[in-house]
């Protein structure tokens, strides 16, 4: 069984048990969080689709803030004396996917 769903903006496909990184999402460690906006659900052979899908995702905080990896923007003119550098972190959010039901 698994389903696709969307989370800020990004689409997950997820089972049972499932460990993912995703973007930020407000909450404390060991905190629930239900993802009620799914796009696709498969349980036994039958998959359903939009509005006739009934389930909701049911997840676990297990690590509210992660930093990505370093993104480092770099601009130059040459001869112009001209740089301008700028770099952020992503932050996303570890969840444990309980159930789909």
């Amino acid at each position: 069984m698994f389903a696709v769903v969307k989370i800020a903006g990004q689409q997950f496909r997820v089972q049972e048990g499932d460990t993912l990184y995703v973007p930020h999402i407000s909450g404390n460690n060991g905190d629930k969080v239900e993802f009620k906006d799914l796009l696709l659900h498969s349980a036994d052979g039958k998959v359903s689709l939009g509005a006739d899908i009934k389930a909701i995702v049911k997840a676990e905080v297990v690590n509210s803030l992660v930093q990505g990896d370093k993104v480092i923007a770099y601009k130059q003119k040459r001869r112009k004396g001209f740089r301008k550098k700028h770099g952020h972190r992503t932050h996303y959010t570890q969840i444990k996917i309980d159930a789909i039901a």
